[in-house]
This record gives structure tokens, C-alpha cells and sequence, in this order.
């Protein structure tokens, strides 16, 4: 059996007395006015705080979003779960206006579901998608769970699986929305089943399909424009990756026995793709910390406190991942199968379609995304858009500034634009 689980785990308990020592060492050099104000104590707590952030478990953070502004108003933000289960909870971000009359305005906003990746980070990740699209869309939101914590008993999970919660999630906002059909976003690497999804509403003519589909970064057709991960995916075979990245939880933990990709091979992968770009972030940390610039250590903090946050995903939906996304490139040759039944993205005629893609994204490269416009012939020129966002890689499509000043505008109005073609 693969070890490697258990060499982390070890090694996670191993610097537990030095991640201690680190935090005293810390509180001790900022708890006095004094301290904190000498070039060798920042010196210090900045080194100490290196060490501490480097050898910390990091935990599921949470969304946080408590209010929002919308106009001149502000909207209280609560969550609730709407569906549960065992892989995934659909999560809902209930507003609530300091009047009637904004109630009664929120009443009339479009449905929205962001789909998040179930890649290794938690769905926290999209903190900030959720919160630009929450003051005018009812938003709801895939928060998949930790496969660590799933117990055997629960079954297996791999593409079909995700799919089948895809169909569950819209059939259920179509039902508890009184048949108003809902907004998808797909961010990433959800791009693929979330086409699959709507490929077969849409082939059954369902009333559900959804009226609008935004796919945001996602490997549609990975042989276009290939990128880091695709080249790494098309050099190994899928027994390599079934042999030395798929491992076992162990006994210890609730999900024991279940085969999964471990959230830290992941993550050192992320982190693998701009090594250069992490160094010089911890780095600036450091400087940040003894120059006393509060600001910049804030953001950095606020970043890597999320980045480094990470779960397993199950090992079944990450193999399959690969192989149709990266290795076979199933949907766009036409061979993509939801158990048994062929996809066949062509027959979506009512859900309007538009990419989003960053001009420097090194994941899901320029073009991968766009591909899903001829793969949905089906569609009209006015159901169809796309943007090519300058300047921004892979997370700055849903996340920070750009993302807020002029991607979201151009979703939120192509939403606009569906609701009214109906």
C-alpha cells in the first residue's frame, strides 16, 4: 500500500513542538509596545511567523460574508443548507434588507448556482465570486466536503457521481424557486461536468435547464493551447498516476479506508506550477512584516491562509478527471459518456453560453474555455458570448479587483440579458 499519507501525517505531527515554539516566540516578541517597535524584535516575530505559517495544519476556512451593499442599502447575509450530502452540501447565502421594500426587491433577482471546483481547495476559495454576485442574484453555492471525513459506507464518487449532483442541484433550485430556471457558473474544472449536466437537461427537453451557463476557466478541450498541466497529464500514463499520487486514509479518520488524491499532493502541485511567484511572496512577507507594513502582510496573510487550505478529493473523480479532461479529451472527440448515455452538447438550445478566460492563465490556457462554443452548435449568436480578460491568470478570473470591476459586470449582464430572452 502507498505510504505516502502516512509519511504527511508523520511529518505534520513531527513539527508540531516547532510550530508551537514558533507562535510563543511570536506572542512574546509583540506582546510589549516596546518589542514590537525595535528592528530586532520585528526581525523576530517576522521570522517566527514564517515559521509558524509554514508549519500550521490549516483548517476549512469560512465564507464570512456577513453583509453586502446593494445601492445605497446594505443586505444581511446568513447561510443555510439547502441539500445535503454526503459529498457535497448546496449552500444557499439568504439575504435579508433592513427594510420590506428592499425585501420585496430581492424577490425579483435571478437564481444563481456557482459550481466550484472539486480539485483540492474548498469551495472558500470563490469568497470572493459569492460575494460580488450575491447583492443582486440569489446565490447558491456547491461547498463539497473533505473526503477524509466521508465513511466507506457512503459509496464511491467519481464523474458520473458529480453530475448526478449537478442534475439533483438544478431540479431542486428549479422546484424550490417555482420554476424559475437558474444561472450557472462553473468555475475551472467544473466547466466539463457542468456542460455534461446541461447537455442532458437539455436532451430531454427537461423544464429545468438552466438559462444560462457561464463556464469560467475550464478544460473543455485541452488539446488547444497546452499549458503546464497539460503537458504533465500527457506525459504520465494513468496507471502512474493511480500508482503514485491515488493513496488511502487511514485508519484514524472517519473516511478510513477510501481512496483518494490527498489534498497536500495537490496543493504542492498548485504551489509547483509558480514556484518563483511563492518564494517571492514569502519573501515580501518578511520584508512586509519588519517594515512594520501592515497592509501588505493583511493581504498576503488573507491569500495564503485560503490557498493553503486544502481537502482530499475522492480518488475515482480525480482519475476520471485526468483522463477525459487531459489524456482522452473525451468531449470535445464526442466520447464523453454520462452512465452509459452519449453527451451530446448540441442539443442545448435554450441555455445561453458565455466564456470567460484569462490572458495569462497557465491551468486552463486561452482557448481550452472558448472551445465550448463550437461544441454547442445548437445555440444562437444571441444565447453566445465571450471575454478574454487581459492581464489576469487563472485566479484573478474570479477573484480580486479585475474580477470584481469587470468580469462580474459582464456576467451579471449576460444574465440579465437571458432572463430576458427567456
Amino acid at each position: 500500500m502507498y505510504m505516502l499519507y502516512h509519511l504527511n501525517e508523520l511529518k505534520k505531527a513531527a513539527l508540531q513542538p516547532t510550530h508551537a515554539m514558533s507562535e510563543v516566540t511570536s506572542a512574546l516578541f509583540g506582546s510589549g509596545e516596546k518589542d514590537a517597535s525595535t528592528f530586532y524584535g520585528r526581525l523576530v516575530k517576522a521570522s517566527s511567523e514564517l515559521l509558524e505559517r509554514s508549519t500550521r495544519i490549516y483548517e476549512k476556512p469560512s465564507f464570512g460574508i456577513e453583509t453586502v451593499t446593494r445601492d445605497n442599502d446594505t443586505l444581511h447575509v446568513s447561510e443555510k443548507v439547502l441539500v445535503k450530502k454526503a459529498f457535497c452540501s448546496l449552500l444557499s447565502f439568504e439575504r435579508k434588507g433592513e427594510s420590506s421594500s428592499v425585501d420585496a426587491r430581492l424577490n425579483d433577482d435571478p437564481v444563481v448556482l456557482i459550481v466550484a471546483p472539486l480539485s483540492g481547495h474548498y469551495a472558500t476559495l470563490l469568497r470572493d465570486t459569492a460575494r460580488a454576485m450575491i447583492p443582486s442574484h440569489k446565490t447558491y453555492i456547491t461547498d463539497w466536503a473533505d473526503s477524509k471525513h466521508i465513511p466507506l459506507r457512503d459509496g464511491d464518487f467519481n464523474l458520473d457521481s458529480y453530475v448526478d449532483y449537478l442534475l439533483d442541484f438544478m431540479r431542486t433550485l428549479y422546484a424550490h424557486h417555482q420554476g424559475r430556471r437558474v444561472h450557472v457558473i462553473a468555475v475551472c474544472q467544473p466547466a466539463v461536468p457542468v456542460l455534461m449536466a446541461v447537455s442532458l437537461l437539455s436532451l430531454y427537453n427537461e423544464p429545468c435547464q438552466p438559462l444560462s451557463m457561464t463556464l469560467m476557466g475550464g478544460p473543455i478541450d485541452a488539446r488547444v493551447n497546452p499549458g503546464k498541466v497539460n503537458e504533465f497529464s500527457s506525459e504520465h500514463t494513468m496507471a502512474w498516476f493511480r500508482k503514485n499520487i491515488i493513496d488511502t486514509i487511514p485508519s484514524y479518520y472517519e473516511g478510513a479506508g477510501r481512496e483518494v488524491c490527498p489534498g497536500f499532493i495537490l496543493l504542492g502541485g498548485f504551489m509547483s506550477l509558480n514556484p518563483d511567484r511563492h518564494q517571492d511572496a514569502a519573501t515580501n512577507l518578511f520584508q512586509h512584516l519588519v517594515k512594520g507594513d501592515m497592509e501588505g502582510v493583511d493581504a498576503h496573510r488573507r491569500f495564503y491562509d485560503e490557498y493553503r487550505s486544502v481537502m482530499d478529493v475522492p480518488g475515482d473523480y480525480f482519475l476520471d478527471s485526468i483522463y477525459h479532461a487531459f489524456q482522452n479529451f473525451s468531449l470535445p472527440r464526442g466520447e464523453l459518456m454520462w452512465r452509459n448515455y452519449p453527451i451530446q452538447t448540441h442539443h442545448i438550445t435554450k441555455t445561453g453560453l458565455l466564456t470567460i478566460e484569462g490572458e495569462l492563465d497557465d491551468i486552463s490556457c486561452p482557448g481550452q474555455t472558448l472551445a465550448a462554443h463550437d461544441l454547442c452548435s445548437g445555440l444562437s449568436k444571441n444565447r453566445k458570448s465571450a471575454y478574454l480578460q487581459k492581464g489576469v491568470g487563472h485566479y484573478g478570473i474570479f477573484n480580486g479587483r479585475r474580477w470584481r470591476s469587470e468580469i462580474q459586470p459582464r456576467i451579471a449582464a449576460f444574465i440579465q440579458k437571458q432572463e430576458k430572452l427567456g
